[in-house]
């Protein structure tokens, strides 16, 4: 039985029934320790040479745990203020790219700038990981419902900038979070913290509702490519093997596996317990609830200024940065709150970001983001002397005009671009005339990839560039359907979340709908290698059962036109002039997702090999059936669009 309460206990093996043979000398009872030990007392390394101080320390909490902790800035640093980033996976790796005498080297690149700028340094394994003591739990979510401990990362948060500003002689006594993915998550709970010396936090990609639309699952449909973290998340790094080994096609192996639960299986990760709660929640319940970010903190007071960091092609964690800007904005009465949206993979801004797969850009745009956006966002809450720094509600970079944008809010999604018979893609409304719909044989033994196969982690880019892939591949194949519209005589310019408005069937009791957005290039564009090019804009899933609700799933009724609605992740972005829009409709995106078997079970994760049956998939697009993807089109390109 699973202890939902997630109260841990640390329990240890006793060795029982062996008999070791010890030497007699070590016998004696008379034996005493008489050497001195080797180990340094002192926390600091040092380099006569070196321009830096580095001290490794063990700060406790107040429950007694000690968290291990790097601290380091330039030799004669002083009224610095304090950049520090929380991480499971070990501060040394979150600090130190290279060796050498001087710190501005051995950082990352993107953190150079602030050693330079008399910056003090701080790197912290969280509890329970790298060098720290304690229970780790993944996602340890806030103390509440979940988390009846009384400590979780807030209060660990707490307790470090207490300690930090009463021990580091160097710091003026301001503290600032940063950190990406999981270190973003971290960087939000430290904001719920309350310590009146924490001026700013930058969440960049942190990971908010992993159900909903980051890490595990999307509207419901598991990700089972991130079956791999689990290892090394949870084990020891190193002793336990890839899932799948380094160099395997991902397509290939997934597939041969069946569902996500026989490869969970094959692996033997129900051996992990967060496994077995994975296993036991595959809805969105309290389970869920209680740990998406942007609700639980948005019952707490707005203290801190908060720059979110998102990238509209991350691969990981495209959800999270705009889902908190939602939730919050709204309640931000004071502006505090900040969005930072660029044209980037999953960490992409601490990148030089020209480029993105075939993609390129007229800037540097992640250099840029940092020197004009976060750098001075964070001296001016952490400096004494640095100029005032107002930041836009919403920076963004429109891609396809290649410039960056400032605004106080997203658009609404209000503008509907219909599905046509004959593949027809326009403004207006379906007429009673037309076709009612249209259709496409779905088989689970032959789902749609996310790029061309083969599709590796190791030795490719195709995982941080899959959502950029060029998507003819997907238009030519018979179960895709394509709308796609004539092209545009002005540009149109969409920003915000567009929105999946889907009227469809399926001839099976349960169906997966991925709705895509999509940028058909012309066929003679502006850089011959994007010749006809089809540029995902903006694309998700939804897993049918779910249709009611969330947390209601139910069998689908074979034949019954059903409407799906579900928002689309959120985007700045170009079609310009002489371009097409394009949506394509599909039932699988492998192997990322795991593969719907279109009959309705309990649970997905347990689909048997005869549960797996192909369908006949109809989106309606007829005068009582308006299929459309709903655009957040802004004033001016409504005006231009001349469609």
């Amino acid at each position: 039985m699973l202890d939902q309460t997630w109260r841990y206990t640390m329990t240890a093996s006793a060795l029982a029934g062996m008999s070791l043979a010890v030497p007699a000398t070590a016998q004696s009872s008379t034996a005493k320790e008489t050497f001195g030990s080797d180990i340094a007392s002192f926390a600091d390394v040092r380099d006569a040479r070196a321009d830096y101080v580095i001290r490794d320390m063990m700060i406790p909490m107040r429950d007694g745990v000690r968290l291990r902790t790097l601290i380091a800035f330039k030799k004669g640093t002083k009224d610095a203020p304090i950049l520090m980033e929380r991480t499971p996976y070990g501060a040394d790796n979150m600090a130190f790219a290279r060796s050498g005498e001087k710190l501005a080297k051995r950082v990352r690149p993107a953190i150079a700038p602030f050693v330079e700028d008399g910056y003090v340094l701080v790197w912290q394994d969280i509890r329970g990981r790298g060098g720290s003591d304690g229970v780790y739990v993944l996602n340890r979510p806030l103390v509440g419902p979940l988390n009846t401990t009384g400590l979780d990362h807030a209060t660990d948060s707490y307790d470090t900038i207490e300690w930090l500003v009463k021990n580091t002689a160097e710091t003026n006594g301001r503290v600032a979070l940063i950190g990406g993915s999981y270190n973003g998550y971290l960087a939000l709970m430290a904001s719920a913290s309350g310590h009146p010396a924490l001026k700013a936090v930058v969440p960049v990609n942190p990971m908010v509702d992993t159900w909903m639309g980051d890490d595990w699952f999307h509207n419901g449909a598991f990700r089972q490519v991130m079956l791999g973290v689990i290892p090394y998340l949870l084990s020891n790094k190193g002793l336990s093997p890839a899932i799948p080994p380094s160099g395997v096609d991902l397509y290939a192996r997934y597939l041969e596996a069946g569902s996500a639960g026989a490869m969970i299986d094959q692996y033997e990760l129900t051996r992990f317990p967060w496994v077995q709660r994975l296993l036991a929640h595959p809805a969105y319940d309290n389970y869920w609830r209680e740990q998406a970010l942007d609700t639980v903190l948005a019952r707490h007071p707005i203290k801190v200024p908060m720059l979110l960091v998102g990238g509209v092609w991350d691969e990981q964690d495209q959800y999270g940065a705009a889902a908190m800007f939602r939730k919050l904005h709204p309640l931000d009465r004071s502006g505090k709150i900040s969005l930072l949206l660029g044209p980037w993979s999953h960490m992409g801004v601490f990148n030089e970001g020209a480029a993105l797969g075939a993609i390129r850009f007229d800037d540097a745009t992640g250099i840029r983001a940092r020197e004009q956006f976060i750098k001075p966002f964070l001296d001016a809450h952490l400096k004494s002397s640095a100029p005032r720094f107002k930041l836009a509600s919403i920076t963004s970079y429109a891609t396809g005009e290649n410039r960056w944008r400032s605004s106080a809010d997203f658009a609404l999604a209000d503008t509907p671009l219909f599905l046509h018979s004959e593949s027809k893609l326009d403004w207006t409304t379906p007429t009673s005339g037309e076709t009612a719909t249209s259709s496409y044989r779905s088989d689970p033994a032959r789902p749609v990839p996310v790029v061309n196969q083969p599709f590796h982690f190791s030795g490719s880019d195709a995982w941080a560039t899959s959502l950029v892939a060029d998507q003819r591949f997907a238009a030519q194949r018979p179960d895709v359907l394509t709308f796609v519209s004539e092209p545009l005589r002005e540009p149109v310019h969409i920003f915000g979340q567009p929105r999946a408005d889907l009227f469809a069937a399926t001839t099976g009791t349960d169906s997966d709908w991925i709705v895509k957005l999509v940028d058909v290039y012309p066929d003679e564009a502006s850089e011959s290698a994007m010749n006809g090019y089809q540029l995902p804009v903006s694309m998700d899933i939804f897993r049918g059962r779910y249709v009611d609700g969330f947390d209601a799933p139910r069998a689908l009724t074979p034949g019954k036109a059903e409407r799906y609605q579900f928002a689309l992740p959120a985007v700045d972005h170009v079609f310009l002039k002489g371009h097409r829009i394009m949506v394509q409709v599909q039932s699988s995106w492998f192997p990322i997702y795991d593969r719907n078997p279109q009959t309705f079970i309990t649970t997905i994760f347990r689909a048997k090999p005869g549960d797996f049956v192909a369908a006949t998939q109809s989106v309606y697009h007829d005068a009582d059936h308006r299929s459309a993807v709903w655009l957040p089109v802004l004033k001016d390109g409504m005006r231009k669009r001349g469609n």
